[in-house]
């Protein structure tokens, strides 16, 4: 597709067909494409578990509401902000910034101002790191939409769960933060699709305050 038909095609779909997979290979290239979405200072504080067992899902299912789509598609995402992910020593920040150096962006004397300046802008607060990780979080798995919909996946994502019930299921750390639950699959065809939701105008989405 081209990228207006992933925008207008793409739809969060309440019935996945049980019966399709999504291929190993098929997930991994989304994957990796929706991984080249910006963050800032590259630092990509997102992780994700892949959940394809019927029985994991269906345990995850219990805490979102028990929503159907949960353990119907194939394969459903916890997708994970990493509120840490800013924190000199954290082995993806160090990671990062040896590539930087490595590209020439950077040079080797300049890891303390970019420890100092991920801490001031990212750790200032605890509400800081929470928007940090999720803002940046977001971009990344919208990222996942859009690539999944460019191959003919659909997905829905999922506001609707017990936050802390899903940590403590799974056991994730408190360094995360879990924005959305993230269905992929294919839509089943017995069903009807609904007409797609308004959205605002060029006119009522920009604004100015005197």
């Amino acid at each position: 597709m081209d990228f207006k038909q992933v925008m207008d095609n793409r739809r969060a779909v309440n019935f996945f067909d049980p019966q399709k997979d999504v291929a190993d290979d098929v997930l991994r290239q989304i994957i990796e494409t929706a991984a080249k979405a910006p963050s800032s200072f590259n630092l990509q504080p997102w992780s994700l578990m892949v959940l394809r067992d019927h029985e994991e899902k269906l345990r995850l299912q219990k805490h979102a509401w028990d929503q159907p789509k949960v353990s119907e598609a194939p394969v459903t995402l916890i997708v994970l902000a990493d509120m840490d992910a800013w924190q000199a020593g954290h082995p993806f920040v160090e990671k990062n910034f040896d590539s930087l150096v490595k590209i020439g962006m950077m040079s080797e004397s300049q890891r303390e101002w970019f420890h100092d300046a991920c801490k001031n802008l990212y750790g200032a607060s605890a509400d800081r790191q929470v928007a940090f990780a999720c803002k940046n979080t977001g971009f990344f798995a919208m990222s996942l939409m859009l690539a999944a919909k460019d191959l003919g996946v659909d997905t829905h994502p999922m506001d609707g769960f017990d936050i802390e019930g899903v940590r403590k299921e799974f056991h994730i750390p408190a360094n995360y933060w879990i924005p959305l639950l993230l269905s992929l699959g294919y839509f089943r065809a017995d069903k009807t699709l609904l007409p797609a939701k308004w959205r605002k105008s060029y006119e009522e989405l920009v604004v100015r305050f005197e």
